[in-house]
């Protein structure tokens, strides 16, 4: 197979790849597998979030709270690595229309650990998962034709 493979690629028998051409090619995952990756890494990340919502109730669940709902968030976006690569995902995460989404979203998910651990604020923990959850929405949205347009247009119908 890697004789068919080499020869549809127009390389020779006796040429050696190089190590990065090794490493793709090692590196490569079928279709079915990246769906069964990307679906087992969004389910995670959804379970997590769902737990750490159940544990905020607990002693200590705070701390709990915020350390998976925020490694919910962060699995739930490493997914989408699974679909397009990482340094497809990382280049179209900081594309200008999905910046400022991006920056916040991952300010806040520093800043939900910091308010939780380092300041011991826990109010100011549950605004910053709040605002994780919508510049998670408005970054997820931008992947959806004419999406951003619509929930702007429906924001603005309802407040005027």
């Amino acid at each position: 197979m890697d004789k068919l493979r080499r020869v549809l690629n127009g390389r020779e028998d006796n040429e050696e790849l190089g190590l990065t051409a090794q490493v793709l090619d090692a590196s490569t995952l079928s279709y079915s597998t990246r769906i069964k990756w990307f679906v087992i890494c969004f389910a995670s990340g959804i379970l997590c979030s769902i737990l750490g919502t159940a544990l905020l109730f607990l002693p200590k669940g705070m701390q709990l709270f915020a350390v998976f709902y925020t490694l919910g968030n962060v699995a739930a976006l490493s997914s989408t690595c699974f679909l397009m690569g990482p340094l497809k995902q990382l280049k179209r995460m900081f594309e200008p229309t999905r910046l400022i989404a991006t920056c916040v979203m991952l300010l806040c998910l520093v800043l939900t650990l910091c308010a939780v651990f380092w300041w011991n604020k826990k109010g100011l923990a549950i605004i910053f998962c709040i605002l994780q959850f919508i510049a998670m929405t408005w970054y997820s949205i931008s992947y959806i034709p004419f999406a951003r347009d619509a929930v702007i247009k429906c924001f603005t119908s309802c407040l005027s």
